[in-house]
């Protein structure tokens, strides 16, 4: 099973993958292994690339867009694919959607020419995507409490609003794998309904 975990900057993700990773080594101990990972920078020497998309100044978006899938094509090569191969649970925090909701509707990239990108690259698809929906202003009063910003997360209120659009958008569309988890409700609450989906999938 191949999850992600989406959502605007602050909504959640890595506490909520957190919990479910843990809870299905726990209760799926008969599959091959969970593994965790995330985007960008989830391979080794991705830290690099990371640091290039979240620290230094790029200006134009398609160098954004053309690091994120450079990014991508490494992460599926060296540890999406080896680990869906050996029938383990791939957990990923941000892939395709995050690019969509970033990058098309956050910077007005064309929605069609981004998807034709990943057609091309080859990249595998979500059996099923967990969208944590925070409104925006929440989301940033989260992000300034915990210090230092990235520079996606600086681009503000507004910015993330267009990027959630984005993902209410794509929920819409692909609502047979896209599921909507209020991330108003408690973590606890949070982490609850997630597993609940996830475990719901994996033994229908």
């Amino acid at each position: 099973m191949f999850l992600t975990l989406e959502g605007i900057d602050g909504c959640g993700k890595t506490t909520q993958a957190h919990l479910l990773v843990e809870r299905l080594r726990e209760t799926e101990k008969s599959c091959g292994g969970v593994v965790w990972t995330k985007e960008p920078g989830g391979w080794p020497g991705g830290e690099k690339i990371r640091d290039l998309v979240l620290r230094d100044g790029l200006e134009h978006p398609l160098s954004e867009l053309f690091l994120f899938l450079a990014d991508r094509c490494e992460h599926v090569l060296q540890v999406i694919a080896p680990a869906l191969k050996e029938g383990k649970i791939v957990i990923c925090e941000r892939y395709t959607d995050s690019t969509l909701a970033y990058q098309s509707w956050g910077r007005g990239l064309p929605l069609e020419k981004i998807e034709e990108l990943f057609r091309w690259c080859g990249f595998p698809s979500p059996d099923k995507t967990i969208w944590i929906d925070l409104p925006a202003p929440a989301a940033y009063h989260r992000m300034a409490g915990r210090g230092r910003m990235d520079r996606l997360e600086e681009e503000g209120t507004v910015f993330l609003e267009k990027v959630r659009s984005g993902f209410s958008f794509l929920a819409e569309r692909d609502r047979g794998r896209i599921v909507r988890i209020d991330g108003e409700k408690d973590i606890s609450g949070i982490s609850a309904e997630i597993l609940d989906t996830v475990l719901a999938f994996l033994h229908q």
